[in-house]
């Protein structure tokens, strides 16, 4: 995977799920005697990702960090929310010591496994175009060597227009689709990557979505990584598209609704990919 702001030559596709401590994944994807300390380990022998969402609510030690990078394959991505104390502030042209407090706590402890930062933002929080460009502003490019990609998850429907879309091109970052009834769905292409949330799983399918539908997914994703944006899909800017490039590096995460099945999911997702 490329960390640079081109695309990527040899776009991946990384595929996972939010956390790995969740109780009812003893019941139907971890396996009967393991360890809940090893639950990461397992969990990151089957997938290819995991999107850490403890650091949304607190400050995680670097030593957690760093053990996390040695607990899971080499080739294996961390994704992780960034701390709401910068995303909740009514000014967040005022975010920047939070936003360093977060950048500097050890996260670099995750080398090269260090994958896209998301942002979130409440569901109230509208888009003011001053303010939230100076809050781009602010978001640093590496740490301690490590180039940063930084992606917003922006969660009112103030933000799905044209000028926010430009806004994100303009500071290279990617807009987070979220595949959802309760936020707004728009997957413009704002970054050198693509950052989906799918939050559509349903108990009564083994994998989260019907064949059918996971058959779907995989053939957006697919077109993501080529560099396409996929016209059965809502946009907020129908005029203009992303720069056009050959490959852009793709990142999946089952999240919310039936979160049982979001192993099922991810594993169904990656088997096709596979294939």
């Amino acid at each position: 995977m490329t960390s640079s702001t081109d695309s990527a030559p040899n776009p991946a596709v990384r595929v996972g799920i939010g956390g790995w401590t969740y109780e009812p994944w003893r019941a139907n994807f971890y396996p009967d005697d393991l360890p809940q300390s090893r639950e990461l380990q397992y969990a990151s022998s089957k997938l290819s990702a995991i999107e850490i969402n403890g650091t949304y609510y607190g400050t995680q030690k670097r030593e957690s960090f760093e053990r996390w990078h040695d607990e899971t394959p080499d080739d294996f991505i961390f994704s992780m929310k960034a701390t709401r104390y910068a995303t909740n502030k009514r000014v967040l042209a005022e975010a920047g010591d939070s936003i360093s407090r977060f950048i500097d706590s050890g996260i670099a402890g995750l080398k090269r496994k260090l994958g896209p930062i998301v942002w979130q933002f409440m569901a109230t929080k509208r888009f003011d175009p001053e303010d939230f460009e100076a809050f781009l502003a602010l978001l640093p490019k590496s740490v301690e060597g490590l180039a940063l990609r930084h992606a917003m998850d922006v969660r009112h429907v103030s933000f799905a227009t044209p000028q926010y879309v430009a806004l994100a091109r303009k500071y290279g970052v990617a807009t987070v689709f979220n595949d959802s009834d309760d936020y707004p769905s728009f997957a413009d292409i704002t970054g050198d990557f693509v950052y989906a949330r799918l939050m559509r799983t349903v108990s009564d399918q083994p994998t989260g979505y019907s064949p059918a539908a996971l058959d779907d997914i995989a053939d957006t994703v697919r077109a993501w990584r080529r560099g396409a944006s996929p016209a059965v899909l809502p946009y907020a800017d129908h005029e203009t598209d992303a720069a056009k490039v050959d490959a852009r590096d793709t990142f999946v995460y089952f999240i919310s609704g039936a979160k049982e099945r979001a192993p099922a999911a991810a594993q169904a997702l990656l088997e096709r990919l596979r294939s």
